[in-house]
């Protein structure tokens, strides 16, 4: 099948259905290639103990087994909560933002092992195919890039479990029944395929992994307190955290509330509407009470722009671009208007809900003297002069309307003295 003669291929390896079949394909189809796996600890929570000798049995010659959650939280995951990001309004990003750091990763161990190609895992329909190969040209452009789905026979996961199931690889909980494709990390965990491909049907309450149920969530609040420096997290309830063990506390809380899930019906980089189901505790907290300090701390101006750059920010990730100059320009600028966004917020977790307790900044533009309805030092007599300032046009256009003849057309002679200030 190959033109070229490989001789070393790195793949992207999970240990899931997809990754673990890719092995002795590549063996069968690169003839004399070996094969390197690479797996990234993103947090998913996967037991990796019998990982490499999985891979090994599979015909992989060696493994990596990389720890990069405190990359993954402090240069990925909290730059993505800064700017707001939330793709198409309500999807939280968080396989999106993992795979620029995996594929990175990957790319580190091929340049290490002179490797001449890499390999994922990802579908011809799917997003992550974007993800991992422009982080591969963004890095390692001369690198050959071998994608099986967009090569082999194999059509669907029911025939990718045949095909394993030929081949003598375990597949652990993964069946024909248990058809769901999931993705998990710090962040969050998604859920795709089987009876929720239709989006008639409410997902059943088994499919959840990271959150309670809220019917089954305590019946009173559960307050928690966020302390942000410059938009990051650095305390929760008071106590100095650092970044992984501040999220992990979050993502406890918030399932033990009920907090976090997400039902999106997504548009893919390929064009596709697709469906899938998030849950995102921690992060779904994170972002509810950034969003009130921002609302404290920063001027409207640039409240709005930061709004709307987090729209096109949220694309970026989506799309597979982090290693660009606009990503970057972007968190130039977040970086810049976050100077001031220090404070705490205080949240009330109840059943699913997050209810806003209590905010507070020693950067508030908030004012009290200013903003009350009691004796105030502002002078109300100031807002003659700006209303007839700022309507301005409004007055003019409005004039000049009511001022064209019916008849001709043409606007009639106006006298504008005494027309635009209260007497």
């Amino acid at each position: 099948m190959a033109e070229e003669k490989i001789k070393k291929i790195v793949l992207a390896y999970s240990g899931g259905l997809d990754t673990s079949i890719i092995i002795p394909w590549l063996k069968e189809n690169y003839e004399g290639a070996e094969v390197v796996c690479v797996c990234t600890d993103v947090g998913q929570n996967d037991d990796l103990s019998g990982l490499e000798e999985k891979a090994k049995k599979s015909g992989a010659s060696k493994l990596y087994v990389m720890d990069i959650r405190k990359e993954f939280v402090s240069d990925f995951l909290f730059p993505l909560l800064r700017s707001g990001a939330q793709y198409e309004g309500k999807y939280l990003l968080g396989t999106s933002i993992a795979r620029p750091l995996q594929a990175k990763c990957q790319v580190e161990v091929a340049l290490k092992e002179n490797a001449d190609a890499v390999a994922h895992g990802c579908t011809g329909k799917g997003n992550d195919q974007v993800r991992f190969e422009l982080t591969y040209k963004a890095l390692a452009p001369h690198l050959k890039v071998i994608a099986p789905w967009r090569i082999w026979d194999i059509t669907s996961r029911e025939q990718a479990i045949d095909y394993a199931q030929k081949h003598g690889i375990p597949l652990g909980n993964i069946s024909k029944k248990n058809i769901y494709s999931r993705d998990c990390n710090i962040w969050h965990m998604s859920h795709e395929g089987g009876d929720i491909e239709d989006p008639a049907n409410r997902p059943q309450e088994s499919l959840f992994m990271l959150t309670k149920s809220p019917k089954d969530a305590p019946d009173g609040e559960t307050p928690v307190t966020v302390d942000f420096e410059q938009s990051v997290p650095v305390a929760l309830n008071g106590k100095k955290m650092e970044p992984v063990e501040l999220l992990t506390e979050l993502n406890r809380i918030g399932k033990e509330n009920g907090i976090g899930r997400h039902d999106v019906i997504e548009t893919r980089v390929v064009g596709m509407k697709s469906r899938g189901i998030y849950e995102t505790p921690g992060g779904t907290i994170l972002y509810a009470a950034l969003k009130e300090l921002e609302m404290m701390t920063m001027d409207s101006e640039t409240l709005a722009m930061k709004q709307t750059l987090a729209i096109k920010y949220a694309q970026l990730v989506y799309g597979g671009k982090w290693f660009s100059s606009i990503r970057k320009g972007i968190d130039a600028f977040m970086a810049e208007i976050c100077q001031f966004t220090t404070g705490s917020v205080t949240l009330a977790l109840y059943k699913g809900n997050i209810i806003v307790a209590a905010r507070k900044s020693p950067y508030s533009l908030y004012l009290k003297d200013l903003a009350s309805f009691g004796e105030s030092t502002y002078d109300h007599k100031d807002a003659t002069g700006f209303i007839n300032l700022y309507g301005l046009s409004t007055g003019v256009t409005a004039m000049i309307h009511k001022n064209i003849s019916k008849e001709t057309g043409q606007i009639k002679k106006i006298k504008t003295e005494g027309s635009f200030h209260e007497k």
